[in-house]
């Protein structure tokens, strides 16, 4: 038998042995291989396969640049395993993948249980299909978008299968194992907390939900969408109805907390409503607090991103933990500066603005700083 994974990372087994070098002996010849078994078993003309793979940009008669790719990827199949370089089959002006006997390609095998799911067989057959999917798809494909979006919809429906069984553990883990390829993929996240909240996880499930807010801020600069949103508030929701007790809501509170030193950095969004919590409470209470505000000028977009990447660093190493902050344009960080005067404050400003210049010498960017009370001072001032 020989065993040819694509997904995920490119290698052959043969006679007991893995071959895990083939990419980097030949990334053209590995391009050629998946693009023809891609094909699923149609013929792909010469021309075509020119130009997807670009064999010949470099060379006066692209025709030959291929026949010799094809002649030299057949002799490394052929080195791995005999007669295996003739799965590459020739056809009149093209080329196309033929598996000969004893040979296993896993996107094929992938392909082939796809097919069979939408054909709605019965459960225990999905069951059996589903759980053989998940153990060969390691990996997303160059070229396939279609058949990880189809992978998807098999672990979706699979998922259903097993909530209507109520194996809320088994959900569990095929989500996990389904996160392991796609995990910006939101609905497997949303089915993973509601398996981990019928199961009485609900710690856990929040876990889970605050990670998934801290991936969408960071790499999409966004709040969690209302589906997740909506999962988050049934699962406050299932909290209250399992009566948690002090203890345990100190604890989750203060998980993320220990050890953390430094300002609290959050977006606008939450930055807003801390503040508006505050003034409600400096009102009352008919105390001050004190915000800032820092703004760099710079003519060069790059060297001020990078200033603001700087001045990131030194507000989280030299502000307190009570201080809260938010980067409220591409210029400009504001900040809560609870329990200080106007002196104190200024003097915060001052030593940021030190640290700043010694870090960015040259004058380049330009630092500007202000700060203003809030609460019961601020409010008889017309502020």
């Amino acid at each position: 038998m020989v065993r040819i994974q694509m997904m995920g990372s490119f290698l052959i087994e043969a006679d007991g042995r893995v071959f895990d070098n083939i990419a980097i002996r030949s990334r053209r010849g590995v391009s050629l291989i998946q693009y023809l078994v891609l094909q699923r078993g149609r013929s792909v003309s010469s021309q075509r396969l020119n130009r997807e793979l670009e064999t010949g940009r470099h060379c006066e008669s692209p025709e030959n640049a291929l026949k010799t790719l094809v002649s030299r990827t057949r002799a490394m199949l052929n080195e791995i395993s005999r007669g295996l370089g003739a799965c590459i089959a020739s056809e009149p002006g093209g080329y196309r993948w033929e598996s000969l006997p004893g040979v296993a390609v896993d996107v094929l095998m992938i392909i082939d249980i796809l097919e069979q799911l939408r054909r709605n067989p019965a459960a225990e057959a999905r069951r059996a299909l589903s759980e053989k999917l998940l153990s060969l798809y390691r990996g997303d494909i160059e070229g396939a978008h279609w058949l990880h979006r189809e992978y998807l919809d098999a672990v979706y429906a699979y998922v259903d299968l097993l909530k209507q069984s109520e194996e809320y553990n088994h959900v569990c883990q095929v989500c996990q194992t389904a996160l392991q390829i796609d995990d910006m993929d939101e609905q497997l996240h949303i089915l993973l907390m509601e398996a981990m909240m019928n199961l009485n996880r609900s710690t856990e499930a929040l876990a889970e939900y605050r990670r998934v807010a801290r991936q969408s801020q960071r790499y999409y600069d966004a709040e969690p969408s209302e589906a997740l949103q909506a999962c988050y508030r049934t699962l406050v929701e299932e909290c209250k109805t399992l009566k948690f007790n002090l203890d345990i809501v100190h604890n989750e509170l203060t998980r993320e907390e220990e050890g953390i030193r430094g300002p609290y950095f959050c977006d606008y969004r939450a930055f807003k409503e801390i503040y508006n919590i505050q003034i409600r409470n400096l009102e009352r209470l008919g105390s001050t607090m004190f915000v800032g505000a820092i703004t760099l000028g710079c003519e060069s977009a790059v060297r001020r991103e990078g200033g603001m990447a700087g001045l990131h660093e030194i507000l989280r190493s030299n502000l307190r933990r009570g201080d809260i902050v938010t980067r409220f344009s591409d210029n400009m960080f504001v900040m809560l500066l609870p329990t200080v005067n106007y002196t104190t404050g200024s003097l915060v400003m001052e030593r940021i603005e030190k640290l700043f210049y010694g870090e960015y010498p040259d004058g380049s960017i330009a630092f500007h700083s202000r700060i203003s009370p809030l609460g019961a001072a601020a409010l008889a001032g017309g502020r």
